[in-house]
């Protein structure tokens, strides 16, 4: 079975704001790996993978992306690029052995074979495609069941420890070949790994008695730091002198990291170098949390985390649940954030005190004095700032997704 693969972006995504209102989905972070990096891997020996994206990210994303554009082949596999990709759904996927059959779960179309004629006949593209797949005979429907859907704001956050299991299995953990101090602590090599050209310190503890450590390559570990219990460091990440890094971290590519944190993820290029807890949370690419800064992710009634989502009560299930923080959003030192706190893109927070557990994006203000919108070509002007210190250039493409999130584009439907 060899055909082309569209992992696609659906209407759903919207649930998923502020973590996509700059990024596609697939661009989230679960476990070790984003859920473009799953696709490929489990769908590889099926097909060749190609995304398709909401138009404003194209001439940004496209770079990183095989977009499609037009079918290679007589028929495509449609596939919803909010599942977090494994061997249960790929045994699903090669159930599809015929044009016009689809996998559903509770409801929700999860992938879809059709022709490519039915496709270039299709004058709303593909968007209006996967509108009518909601009428097929239900002798063509597959009914799925254990299939993992980002549908809700928290769920990267909550299969994170399930997914960073799971995924302990594809690491050459047991494999040393970076540079290890003399004085640093690897407990239970057989669960660690160290790349070529990464840094472990003196006085540094990998403890891998309780799941797993893994440093990936270019990465640096500095003196005195602990990571303990399921912690993923990505290429070039660096990992604070004694910063506590435990039970279910993923760190992204040229992140850096201080502190005190736990089951958390925190996107490439995201920046807590400082002192301060962070748990439960995600925080995006881009964003900056300062010295001190703390988050609470236990409420102290110990009752379930709801969040507050524009005006909307979301009732979580989870018993523990932090700071949820979009792209390029900074927090000045000694923030603190309630439990269950949702922060937009490019928000400015200052000032004593908790703010609301919901910011909308583009606003600027601190507790004591209430949020004001965030001028966009003031929000611009930073993010320029910010992307230039890791050496990336915030170009035109760049400047035109960043400037129709600020106009609100990014909320509307794709």
């Amino acid at each position: 079975m060899s055909i082309q693969i569209v992992v696609y972006e659906d209407d759903a995504v919207r649930g998923l704001l502020p973590l996509t209102e700059l990024k596609p989905v697939y661009s989230l972070v679960t476990g070790c790996s984003t859920l473009a990096a799953k696709f490929h891997r489990c769908l590889g020996d099926v097909g060749e993978v190609t995304f398709h994206m909401r138009s404003r990210l194209v001439a940004w994303y496209g770079r990183q992306f095989p977009v499609f554009s037009v079918p290679s082949g007589d028929e495509l596999l449609l596939v919803n690029g909010r599942i977090v990709c494994d061997d249960r759904f790929t045994s699903y996927l090669r159930q599809l052995h015929s044009p016009g059959q689809l996998l559903v779960q509770d409801g929700e179309l999860l992938a879809l074979r059709v022709t490519a004629v039915e496709l270039g006949e299709c004058k709303d593209g593909l968007e209006g495609l996967l509108e009518r797949a909601s009428s097929r005979a239900a002798a063509d429907v597959i009914q799925c069941q254990g299939v993992r859907v980002l549908s809700r704001l928290w769920d990267p956050v909550s299969l994170h420890t399930e997914e960073l299991g799971r995924e302990a299995g594809l690491l050459p953990l047991g494999c040393v070949e970076g540079d290890v101090a003399d004085g640093a602590h690897l407990v239970n090599p057989e669960g660690i790994y160290v790349g070529k050209g990464a840094r472990v310190g003196p006085g540094a503890v990998l403890d891998a008695s309780e799941g797993f450590v893994a440093v990936a390559p270019g990465a640096t570990i500095e003196p005195q730091a602990v990571l303990a219990g399921n912690v993923f460091v990505a290429e070039h990440a660096r990992v604070k002198m004694m910063a506590r890094v435990y039970s279910n971290v993923y760190i992204g590519a040229f992140a850096k990291v201080g502190g005190e944190v736990e089951d958390s993820v925190m996107e490439p290029c995201s920046n807590k170098q400082h002192d301060g807890f962070l748990g439960h949370s995600y925080i995006s690419s881009w964003c900056n949390l300062g010295a001190g800064t703390t988050t609470s992710d236990l409420r102290n009634d110990y009752k379930k985390v709801k969040l507050h989502i524009n005006g909307v009560e979301h009732a979580t299930g989870l018993q523990f649940l932090g700071l949820i923080m979009g792209e390029h959003a900074k927090a000045a030192i000694n923030s603190t954030f309630n439990t269950g706190t949702v922060v937009g893109t490019s928000v400015n927070i200052f000032g004593a005190g908790f703010p609301p557990k919901y910011i909308p994006s583009f606003s600027w203000g601190g507790p004591g004095t209430g949020f004001l919108p965030y001028r966009p070509d003031k929000a611009l002007e930073t993010a320029k700032m910010v992307m230039a210190r890791r050496g990336v250039e915030l170009d035109a493409a760049y400047e035109e997704m960043f400037m129709d999130a600020a106009s609100g584009i990014g909320r509307m439907p794709i």
